[in-house]
């Protein structure tokens, strides 16, 4: 295994890490269900792979309010049970040497109002999702539009949600703005048919997210404030952008315009060539010079040498990580790496 850039020290920002590996956010769904409030399994589960060394750990999807619930078990960071629990998960993983920040996660329109504390989902237009809620197994149901009052109190949500983390001892967050969810629904012109200044074009259609992302890095600082952005969408698995690398090129000057320093694209296969002979992470190194975090099915060769090309900074993984929690450190001593089996690790916090 090719595995001298992966375990670089590396700096970003006031983050000082000690490897350039990253541990993907990852839906577990181990929270309890009613409250939210992650246990004490989550702990162990966070500060194993700190103490393996991977340099940033993101965590699972956090809804910051009970409405942006997508399935069952998902973990909250709005009431203070839910704070002082992630503060164990924090405190877990600072006394590894670890850094670790929280994703925000509301799915918008692809929800159920079981889920959802009676409400019904969320949307930038009153659009449908064909297809069946996670785990509930039910149809979505038709979302509400959102009024302008909606979106500055969802906007306000996120940055409460994030002042929240900073109390619970995270390092910074992610604000999940991929795969369909309601950041995504609003940056794309399938959900998003609007007439105001949060519809339109596809420079305006991302109105939304660049509010969100102001209103959040005012709370945690530009340094510690990640976007994860895609063209990928959970409830349509054949969407593509008809023209990647100008929607690409669009995504990049709204996100200077905030003052981000690190991008999260994500993808299912990172060696996927999305258009022009060019990835989607070599699209996005083209026009961006900032922080890259690669994902996407990685290897630790095909990682290392991303790194080593200069298209991506950091290696986010996925499965691996729950197949081995001790990962790094396999990797370090060149040991062969566990397989990841669906049967053993999903349904478990090993």
């Amino acid at each position: 295994m090719e595995q001298s850039h992966l375990l670089d020290p590396v700096q970003i920002g006031k983050w000082n890490l000690p490897t350039r590996i990253v541990m993907a956010p990852m839906t577990r769904s181990f929270a309890d269900d009613k409250t939210g409030v992650v246990g004490l399994d989550v702990v162990e589960y966070y500060r194993k792979r700190a103490a393996d060394g991977i340099g940033l750990i993101i965590t699972e999807g956090i809804n910051p309010i009970p409405r942006a619930k997508g399935t069952f078990g998902v973990p909250g960071i709005y009431t203070e049970d839910q704070i002082k629990a992630w503060k164990k998960v924090t405190d877990a993983v600072h006394q590894e040497g670890g850094t670790i920040v929280a994703q925000l996660w509301h799915v918008g329109r692809l929800t159920h109002h079981e889920l959802t504390g009676g409400f019904p989902p969320q949307a930038p237009s009153r659009i449908k999702a064909e297809g069946l809620v996670h785990r509930l197994h039910k149809p979505y149901e038709m979302p509400e539009e959102m009024s302008q009052p909606d979106i500055q109190e969802v906007i306000e949500q996120h940055a409460q949600a994030a002042r929240n983390a900073m109390v619970a001892g995270f390092d910074g967050v992610e604000i999940h703005g991929a795969h369909g969810y309601l950041i995504d629904q609003f940056n794309s012109d399938v959900t998003n048919k609007r007439k105001d200044q949060y519809g339109g074009n596809q420079a305006q259609r991302l109105t939304f997210m660049k509010e969100l992302l102001s209103a959040v890095i005012k709370e945690v600082g530009v340094e510690s404030t990640i976007i994860r952005f895609s063209e990928l969408k959970d409830d349509l698995p054949e969407y593509k952008w008809s023209e990647p690398e100008d929607v690409i090129k669009t995504f990049i000057v709204a996100f200077r315009e905030v003052g981000l320093k690190i991008l999260h694209p994500s993808t299912n296969h990172f060696a996927e060539i999305i258009a022009n002979g060019m990835t989607l992470h070599q699209l996005v190194r083209k026009y961006w010079d900032g922080v890259i975090i690669g994902v996407g099915n990685l290897d630790v060769n095909l990682a290392s040498q991303a790194i080593a090309r200069g298209t991506i900074n950091l290696a986010a993984f996925g499965r691996p990580l729950l197949a081995n929690p001790d990962f790094v450190q396999r990797i370090r001593q060149n040991n062969p790496l566990t397989p990841y089996d669906a049967k053993q690790h999903l349904g478990a916090l090993v």
